[in-house]
C-alpha cells in the first residue's frame, strides 16, 4: 500500500521469489498494472511481472504484512483503506519518509498493528506500470515498537533476505527512523531547492554548506528530543553522500518537477515546526520549507 517507487520496487522483488504480493494502486499505474503488468528497471535486475493490482483494499483478504508506502499527505486515508485487510496478526510497517508515521497509523489502527521502517532507495513511477530504480542502494530497516511484535519482525526479515532484499532488524527502529531523517532532510532540501542533483550538490560548497547544515539542525532536535545519535553523526553522513550514484535526485524533487504535491511539510517544515516547539531554531529548514511553500499542493507546469 501503495505501488509507487518503494512499494512496487520492494513488493516486486517479494513476488520473484513466490511470494503472494497484492499491489494497491489507482490511477493510469492501476490500469497499467492491470493491462501491462509491473516492470521494474534497476541495476540490481529488472523484472517484467503480471500482478494482482487493485484500487480497493476491501476486495483483497486479510494480509501477514502490509507495506504501507504512500505519501505522506495520503497517511490517514490510505490507513482507513487499509482496515479490512488488518486481521488480529497482521503487522503493518511504514516505509514513509519523516518519522511521524507511527504515531499517525497507531491513532487510526491497532497499536499492536503498527511497527516502525525507514527504506533506502531512490525510486519513482517512471510510467504508468513502470518503476525506475535509481543507483546501487537499496535497503530497508524494519523493527518492533512493542515486545509482542518480535517475531513477526523476525519472521519478515528472514522472507526478505530469501528474496535477497537487503534487510536489518535494528535494535531501535525510532533511532533507525531519525538516522533516515536527518540524511533525507538534508538530501531533499538541498536538491529539491536547488532543483539538481546530488552530485551537483556536493560539488557547489554552498549548497554543500546548506546540506550539512539542513542536516546538523535535524541531528541537534533530535538530541533534543532524547534519541541518541552520535556526535560524529552529520560527519559520517556527509560521507556517505559522497558515495551516492550522482544523479541521485530526493523523491520531494521528483514530485516538485513533475508539479505534483510535496512532502515538505513532513521533511523540511517538520525540522522547522518541531524545532519552534522544542525551543530550538532552524533557519535552513524554515528558509527551504518557506521556498517550497507554493508549490506544496502541486502546480500545473513543471516547477524549474
Amino acid at each position: 500500500m501503495a505501488a509507487g517507487g518503494v512499494g512496487g520496487y520492494f513488493g516486486a522483488r517479494l513476488q520473484q521469489a513466490g511470494h503472494d504480493v497484492t499491489f494497491f494502486a489507482r490511477g493510469r499505474h492501476l490500469e497499467a498494472l492491470r493491462s501491462s503488468g509491473l516492470t521494474v528497471e534497476s541495476s540490481a535486475g529488472n523484472a517484467s511481472l503480471k500482478v494482482r493490482a487493485l484500487k480497493d483494499p476491501g476486495e483483497a483478504g486479510v494480509a501477514d504484512v502490509v507495506l504501507f508506502a504512500v505519501k505522506l499527505w495520503d497517511t490517514e486515508a490510505a490507513a482507513e483503506q487499509i482496515r479490512p485487510i488488518v486481521g488480529p496478526d497482521t503487522v503493518v510497517i511504514p516505509f514513509q519518509n519523516g518519522v511521524e508515521s507511527i504515531d499517525r497509523l497507531r491513532k487510526i489502527l491497532p497499536e499492536k498493528s503498527v511497527m516502525g521502517g525507514s527504506a533506502y532507495i531512490a525510486t519513482r513511477i517512471k510510467a504508468p506500470g513502470v518503476i525506475e530504480h535509481t543507483g546501487q542502494m537499496s535497503r530497508i530497516q524494519f523493527g518492533p515498537v512493542l515486545a509482542s511484535q518480535k517475531q513477526s519482525a523476525e519472521s519478515f526479515l528472514d522472507v526478505c533476505r530469501k528474496a535477497n532484499i537487503q534487510a536489518e532488524i535494528p535494535a531501535d527502529i525510532v533511532k533507525a527512523n531519525w538516522e533516515k531523517f536527518v540524511f533525507l532532510v538534508g538530501i531533499s532540501s538541498a536538491t529539491a531547492v536547488a532543483r539538481t542533483t546530488v552530485g551537483v550538490v556536493r560539488a557547489d560548497p554552498d549548497l554543500r554548506w546548506l546540506l550539512e547544515q539542513a542536516m546538523h539542525e535535524t541531528w541537534r532536535l533530535a538530541r533534543k528530543r532524547g534519541v541518541a545519535l552520535a556526535d560524529d553523526f552529520v560527519a559520517t553522513r556527509m560521507q556517505n553522500v559522497d558515495g551516492l550514484h550522482g544523479d541521485m535526485k530526493a523523491s520531494l524533487l521528483h514530485d516538485l518537477e513533475s508539479g505534483g504535491r510535496l512532502e515538505a511539510p513532513w521533511l523540511c517544515g517538520a525540522v522547522a515546526r518541531m524545532s519552534a516547539e522544542a525551543g530550538l531554531d532552524a533557519p535552513v529548514n524554515r528558509g527551504v520549507f518557506a521556498a517550497l511553500k507554493p508549490f506544496v499542493n502541486g502546480s500545473p507546469v513543471n516547477a524549474r
